[in-house]
C-alpha cells in the first residue's frame, strides 16, 4: 500500500510516453488492439487506485467508521497513506468519474447523431451519393442488426480516377468493417478519465487509419494507388470540416510515406508488445497487492475497535509495525452483538488482548 497504490498511474505516465512509440512500430492493426487494451487495463488501474486513496480519507470520517465498526484512531495510526493524499484521491476520483459520465453522454449523442445522418442518406445500399460539390468520404457506423454506410460526394469521386475511387471505398469499408468506431469510443472514454491517456488516444486515430490503408493496399493490390488516394483526396478536402472515420483523416504525410514502403512484417511477439504486457501486468499485480494491504490495515482496525482498553497512543507509537489478524481469530459481526450471558463481542473482548499480545507486535512493551 505504501508503494503498490501509486503503480497505476507511473505506468500510465510511461505508456503516454511510449504508446505512440509503440503505435509507429508495430503493424497496425496489432497496434490498434494493443493501444485498446492498454487504454483500458490502464484507465481500470487508474480508477482503482484513486478509489483506494479516496477510501483511506472517507474511512477517517468518525461516522462512515462508526458504520463500518472500526477504529479511527488506531487506522490514522497504521495507514501509510496520509490524510492530504488520500483527500487529493478523493478529487481525482471526483474529476475521473465526472469526465467519463460527459464523455459517455457525448458517445450515446454522437451515436444518436449518425443514426440520424444514416436515416436521411438517399438510398439504402451501403454506398451512398452525395449531389454535393465539395469533397467529401467518410463512413458511418451502423448498430447490431443494421449495416453502416459509406457516404462519397460528386465533388470526392471527381478528384480521383477510377482505381483511386476503388482505393477509396475499400479505405472506408475496412473502417466499418473492423468496427473502428468502437476503437475509438473505448480511447475517448480513456482520456476522459485518465488524462495522460490523450497522446494514447491521439495515435490510436492515426493507428486506424493505417489499418484501413493496409487492407485498401491488399484489396486493390496496389501500394501507390493507395497512397495517390489518400494524397488526392486530402488536398481536395483541405478546407472541409474534419470528420471521424474519414479517408483524409491522421497524419497523411505519414501515412503515404508509410504506404510507399515495404509492407510491415508481421512478428510473431514483438519486444514491444511484450514489453507493454509486462507493464500492464505489474499495474495489475500492484493495484491486488495494494487492495489486500488496505483489507488487512481495514481488519486490523475493526479488531482494535473490539478491545478499549488498548491505548491510541501505544499504537500510535508502534504505528510502523505490522500487525495482522490471527487466523483463527472471529471477525466482529454488527448485529450480534447482544444477548445475556454470551455475547460474540464480549467473547473478544475476552480473549482479545490474547489474541493482540501472542500475534501483534502493537501491544509488545
Amino acid at each position: 500500500m505504501r508503494i503498490s497504490v501509486y503503480v497505476p498511474f507511473a505506468v500510465s505516465a510511461v505508456l503516454a510516453v511510449l504508446g505512440p512509440r509503440l503505435a509507429h512500430r508495430l503493424p497496425p492493426r496489432r497496434a490498434a488492439w494493443a493501444l485498446v487494451c492498454a487504454a483500458l487495463v490502464t484507465t481500470a488501474g487508474w480508477l482503482g487506485a484513486l478509489a483506494l486513496l479516496a477510501f483511506t480519507a472517507f474511512a477517517r470520517i468518525p461516522e462512515i467508521a462508526e458504520e463500518g465498526a472500526w477504529s479511527v484512531a488506531v487506522l490514522s495510526a497504521v495507514e501509510p497513506v496520509r490524510l492530504f493524499v488520500g483527500v487529493a484521491g478523493v478529487a481525482g476520483l471526483l474529476a475521473a468519474c465526472t469526465g467519463l459520465a460527459v464523455s459517455c453522454v457525448r458517445q450515446v449523442r454522437a451515436v444518436l447523431r449518425v443514426r440520424r445522418e444514416c436515416a436521411r442518406l438517399p438510398g439504402d445500399g451501403e454506398l451512398a451519393v452525395l449531389d454535393d460539390a465539395s469533397p467529401e468520404a467518410f463512413a458511418l457506423p451502423g448498430g447490431l442488426r443494421r449495416p453502416g454506410r459509406i457516404v462519397v460526394s460528386r465533388g470526392m469521386l471527381s478528384c480521383l480516377d477510377g482505381r483511386e475511387r476503388e482505393a477509396l471505398l475499400a479505405h472506408e469499408r475496412a473502417h466499418l468493417r473492423g468496427r473502428h468506431h468502437l476503437f475509438q469510443a473505448v480511447w475517448r472514454l480513456s482520456a476522459a478519465a485518465n488524462p495522460m491517456l490523450r497522446p494514447l488516444a491521439g495515435s490510436g486515430c492515426y493507428v486506424l487509419e493505417r489499418w484501413a490503408d493496409e487492407e485498401a493496399a491488399d484489396r486493390v493490390g496496389d501500394r501507390s494507388v493507395v497512397a495517390r488516394a489518400v494524397a488526392r483526396a486530402a488536398l481536395a478536402a483541405s478546407g472541409a470540416p474534419h470528420r471521424s472515420l474519414a479517408a483524409t483523416g491522421g497524419a497523411v504525410p505519414r501515412r503515404v510515406k508509410a504506404l510507399l514502403a515495404a509492407p510491415p512484417r508481421q512478428r510473431r511477439l514483438p519486444l514491444p508488445l511484450l514489453a507493454g504486457g509486462l507493464l500492464l501486468a505489474l499495474c495489475c499485480g500492484s493495484l491486488a497487492d495494494a487492495t489486500m494491504d488496505n483489507e488487512e490495515i481495514v481488519e486490523t482496525a475493526m479488531y482494535a475497535a473490539c478491545a478499549p482498553a488498548v491505548p491510541a497512543a501505544h499504537i500510535a507509537h508502534h504505528g510502523d509495525l505490522e500487525c495482522r489478524r490471527p487466523r483463527d481469530m472471529p471477525l466482529r459481526q454488527k448485529g450480534r452483538d447482544t444477548g445475556a450471558g454470551g455475547s460474540q463481542v464480549g467473547d473478544l473482548h475476552q480473549h482479545l488482548p490474547g489474541y493482540l499480545t501472542r500475534d501483534c507486535e502493537l501491544l509488545k512493551p
